[in-house]
């Protein structure tokens, strides 16, 4: 059998059950899935079989072995995607706000994949049967460009690109309050919130993350900002910016309750480069902030 998935137990969450650990760690699944690959003898603990219920000890090694319901299966949906590049080696789309990037447990439908399957060709089967020919992704309420693998050897050399931090990636983000200084870099690790583990926060165990700022406008109480990123946290911007006191506008998860908003955070996914696989060649491409962004900026006074 293939391991797809390992964990080592840290101290902070021993004595947790062993469901509940692992569906802390996999918000994509639920927590009955879970349990079913457990019974099923697709979950390991120190290479043993384990219980639903059994307490997890620091130190201990879990594998996972499955990752995916078997009755999962990829449907093809037109959902109007903006492909803003194709060949036939990679595809780059402008992902709209509120669009989940892959199918999961109990969210097979009207996701990224979905559509992509409708409009690309040969995606069926890249990198696993969930998530066909993605390297990268951007948080649901995040609209802006990704870039996907056609093939085996497109996605590798994407992700190395990644794991090399040689991508370009810029985003563009409203934040609560006024940032003084003109630009910043923000180095500070990022690991599950011991809090609260559906979400991320900056821990002294997290692993490296960097976010670079740079100040576009000033309004009375917010500042819109371009991002840098030298890492690929999970929900890296919207952690560190609520580090330093300035939470993204709209932010359900990490922002100010009293401002979410129905589009989620305004954080977009601006500017996006990268080495073509096949060519070498560099390449670059821009996306235009989306209208319901430019529209509450307009309504903000400076």
């Amino acid at each position: 059998m293939i391991m797809l998935r390992k964990y080592i137990v840290a101290s902070k969450d021993k004595g947790v059950r062993l469901d509940k650990y692992l569906k802390s760690y996999n918000d994509d699944v639920s927590r009955a899935f879970i349990t079913n690959l457990i019974n099923d003898s697709k979950i390991l603990v120190n290479n043993n079989p384990s219980k639903a219920s059994y307490l997890v000890c620091e130190g201990d090694v879990i594998d996972i072995l499955e990752t995916k319901p078997k009755d999962m299966e990829l449907k093809a949906q037109d959902l109007n995607l903006n492909i803003v590049y194709e060949d036939d080696t990679v595809v780059v789309v402008d992902k709209p706000t509120g669009m989940v990037v892959h199918p999961a447990a109990g969210n097979l439908d009207n996701t990224l994949v979905n559509g992509l399957l409708y409009e690309v060709d040969d995606l069926q089967g890249i990198k696993g049967e969930v998530r066909p020919g993605i390297v990268h992704r951007i948080d649901k309420n995040t609209s802006g460009l990704l870039m996907v693998a056609k093939n085996d050897l497109a996605v590798k050399d994407l992700e190395e690109q990644l794991k090399n931090h040689t991508v370009t990636r810029l985003y563009v983000g409203l934040v609560a309050g006024v940032i003084s200084e003109d630009r910043g870099r923000i180095d500070a690790p990022i690991g599950r919130d011991p809090n609260d583990r559906k979400k991320m926060a900056v821990v002294k165990d997290g692993k490296p993350a960097i976010t670079n700022f740079k100040v576009l406008e000033r309004y009375k109480k917010a500042t819109l900002c371009e991002f840098k990123l030298e890492t690929g946290r999970t929900h890296q911007i919207r952690v560190h910016m609520k580090y330093i006191g300035h939470p993204l506008v709209g932010d359900p998860e990490y922002g100010n309750k009293k401002l979410v908003s129905e589009t989620g955070q305004y954080l977009h996914a601006k500017v996006l480069g990268f080495i073509h696989p096949k060519t070498k060649k560099y390449m670059e491409f821009t996306s235009e902030l989306p209208e319901y962004f430019t529209q509450y900026l307009n309504t903000l006074e400076k």
